[in-house]
Formats: structure tokens, sequence, C-alpha cells
């Protein structure tokens, strides 16, 4: 089969099944969505998540790699498969995360409040968690995504609708880019970070508060300009700042009275 069309073939699947698989993560799991809500997820406005596009192809084409590592020890084989898929998805995390904070001035996950991070895109946290899920993938489901494979080069007419789906992919991001430029100008006008899911939050809050009416897939679309929206998150964000900076000074306090008084 074409190179080409099995790229875009498993960036399809991958892309549509990691949207839905953050999806139900953020409604039930996640700790920064106390409230439960239905939360669309991911740098674009549509169902799918090109991380997962790219990490499904990668783990995909792994895979045939690993298959030539294998030892018969069901021990090593799983630690050896664990290492390489945790490895092989934290360099796209990695890569991804570097290209939108470095060239857009955008974070869109923060992993700073995780130990052992590095610029708050990768982590070792999450690392383990990709390894897992690697692993899983490998011994669940890529024998199944080769049978998709199999059955795509018998049935070449379906590649009509991946055509369809990067036609509407590719309009969203021209969509989200536009977007995207505007944040980043007044990132960089502001020397700061903008947090891409936070930034979602607050814009949402700011649509209660004034009861419009909300937009799952157009996170970013309210009443009023979006400049405005960017300018009131700013100022949140440097409220909240200053206030976490208060209360680490005093936990720093309360730290050194009572080793004081343990003296």
């Amino acid at each position: 089969m074409n190179e080409f069309l099995l790229f875009a073939f498993l960036f399809f699947i991958g892309s549509c099944l990691g949207w839905c698989m953050e999806l139900l993560f953020r409604r039930f799991v996640s700790k920064n969505n106390p409230r439960r809500n239905w939360i669309n997820p991911g740098f674009l406005a549509g169902p799918y998540l090109p991380l997962y596009g790219f990490g499904l192809w990668g783990m995909y084409e792994v895979s045939h790699v690993i298959k030539l590592l294998v030892t018969g020890n069901i021990f090593i084989d799983v630690f050896i498969i664990f290492l390489i898929m945790a490895i092989i998805m934290t360099i796209i995390e990695f890569i991804a995360g570097l290209i939108f904070v470095k060239g857009m001035n955008v974070k869109l996950w923060d992993y700073s409040g995780e130990k052992f991070n590095i610029k708050g895109v990768i982590c070792l946290k999450f690392t383990v968690i990709w390894g897992v899920l690697g692993s899983v993938y490998y011994f669940t489901i890529n024998t199944r995504v080769e049978n998709w494979v199999d059955w795509l080069s018998a049935h070449l007419t379906f590649s009509f609708f991946i055509g369809l789906f990067f036609g509407v992919f590719l309009v969203d991001l021209c969509y989200t880019l536009q977007l995207s430029v505007k944040i980043r100008k007044f990132a960089v006008d502001n020397q700061f970070i903008v947090k891409y899911e936070e930034l979602k939050h607050f814009i949402s809050e700011q649509r209660k508060e004034l009861k419009e009416k909300g937009s799952f897939i157009l996170a970013f679309k309210t009443d009023k300009p979006f400049k405005e929206n960017l300018e009131r998150y700013l100022e949140r964000s440097i409220e909240t700042g200053k206030k976490k900076f208060e209360e680490a000074k005093k936990d720093m306090k309360t730290k050194m009275k009572s080793r004081e008084n343990k003296r």
C-alpha cells in the first residue's frame, strides 16, 4: 500500500479515537474539571487530536521493529515494549509541545505542577502512562489495526472518506491557525505564555457569568471581542500568580517558624 495513504488512514483513526478518549478523560477523571462539564479537548475545533494520529502511526511502525526484538521471555518482552512505546510517545509529545511553546507562545497542556517535568511539556508520570497505553495497544489493539490496514488495501474506495476527513481537517486547521496568530501576538506583546486549556475554561466561565449561549465546538466564540477576553484572561492570570506567590511565602514562613521552634 502507498505509504502516504497508510499514514493518512492511521492518522485519521488515531486522531478520532484519541479525541474520544480525551473527551471521556476530561469529563470523568480530570482534576482540572471539578464541575464535570463536557469539554472539547485539543487545539482544533473538530473531533480529532493530531497528537494521537501521529502516535498511532508511530506505534504501528514501531510494532514491526518490536517483533524483531521479542525474546520469548514475557517479563523481558513487556519491559522492552513498555520502554520503546514510552520513549516514542514522549518524543512525539515533546516535539508537539515545543512547537507550540516556542512557535506560538501557547501551552496546549501544562505539566509544570508534576514532578520530574521538562519545561512543563513532558514529565515522568505521563511518560509512564504513555508506556502503559503503548503496551496495552501492542498486546490488544495492534493486531486489529493491522487487520484494518489489510481491509483498506482491499477497499481503496474508502480513501474517499479519508480525503473528506482531511478536507474538513485542513479547513479547521486554517481557522484555528488564524485564531492562534491573534493569541501569539497578544502573548508576545505581553511577554507571557498562554495556557490553551486554561484559556478555554476562562472563556467558558465568562460565558456563564454573562449568560451567553455556550459552544462545544467553537470554544473561543463569545459576544465580546476576542482581544477583550485575552486581556481579562491575562489580568486573572496575574492575580492568580500573585496569590500563589503570597501563599508560597506564607508556607515558607510557617516552615521556618516550625524549624526554629524545634530548635
